[in-house]
């Protein structure tokens, strides 16, 4: 597990993180989201070594985390670093080399991870030569070739379209399968909300939320339900303790302000019409965001 505690950083008088913590466990893949500025790739530079923090931890499995644990890191960079005229298989190969595998096995460690990338038939092409597209599926091989530990990926699928992010997001499954502490951010909210177990938020350089993303969604949850009937629903605008969001006919969302409100509107539902559907909704991670960080 990997395990931030109140890391700080300062540039000048600015405070760019203030006492961020939280946990990316092995085996899960955990969403980092906030805005611009919000102070996600200082956080995973600070992971990395790249950048020294003003105060905190950083640990890997309880241990400090030391260069010699970082060797096992894989990281992607938001811009990209590879060399545009080499060729694709060549780069990764290399790569592969200077985490110590040699020869053959480092040419299969590139052919192999290339191919589950959907970059099977470019293996040859200059990466320069590549699509914006498959120039970052490129850049994400770099960081999986020597099966690391930890996976720290900054915007890992900016640029590709949905059948490459579903190509991608298998990878990035099987890696966690097999063990690996997954950490990624992404501007994309309806992606992160699909494909992580673990969430952290985070705004202005301070977590406002970190947690299993289904709690996250409990204990942000408001007590909405949504409902259509045969019925006539107009009636729930005027029901005590009852707050109308939207309305069509016999279909409406509303608030309530207590469980014991939900089961009364629900009694006069069933004496009323016929109801095809009465659920609570679950809000949407973009929901959760614009609720943490206002």
């Amino acid at each position: 597990m990997l395990n931030l505690t109140e890391v700080t950083k300062r540039f000048g008088e600015r405070t760019v993180l203030d006492d961020v913590s939280f946990t990316v466990p092995r085996g899960r893949l955990t969403g980092f989201v906030g805005g611009n500025g919000a102070g996600k790739t200082t956080t995973m530079r600070i992971v990395l070594g790249l950048l020294r923090s003003d105060g905190g931890e950083v640990e890997l499995d309880g241990a400090p985390l030391s260069a010699a644990a970082r060797r096992f890191f894989g990281y992607m960079p938001e811009e990209r670093g590879l060399y545009p005229k080499m060729k694709v298989r060549e780069q990764i190969a290399y790569l592969a080399r200077l985490h110590g595998f040699e020869g053959r096995e480092a040419t299969d460690r590139a052919t192999r991870i290339l191919e589950q990338l959907g970059l099977g038939e470019r293996l040859n092409d200059a990466v320069e030569a590549l699509s914006l597209g498959n120039q970052q599926r490129a850049q994400i091989a770099a960081a999986l070739v020597h099966d690391p530990d930890v996976l720290i990926l900054d915007e890992p699928f900016s640029g590709l379209d949905p059948m490459a992010v579903e190509t991608v997001v298998g990878v990035l499954q099987e890696r966690a399968a097999a063990g690996a502490a997954v950490l990624f951010s992404s501007h994309q909210l309806d992606v992160v909300e699909r494909l992580c177990d673990d969430l952290v938020i985070i705004a202005g350089g301070v977590v406002r939320a970190h947690g299993p993303r289904e709690a996250l969604r409990q204990a942000h949850s408001a007590p909405r339900f949504e409902v259509e009937t045969t019925g006539d629903v107009g009636w729930l605008r005027h029901e005590p303790g009852v707050e109308v969001v939207s309305f069509d006919g016999g279909s409406a969302v509303f608030d309530v302000d207590a469980d014991e409100t939900a089961q009364r509107v629900l009694r006069r539902l069933v004496g009323e019409g016929s109801v095809s559907r009465f659920a609570p909704q679950q809000p949407t991670l973009a929901q959760i965001f614009r609720e943490v960080v206002r």
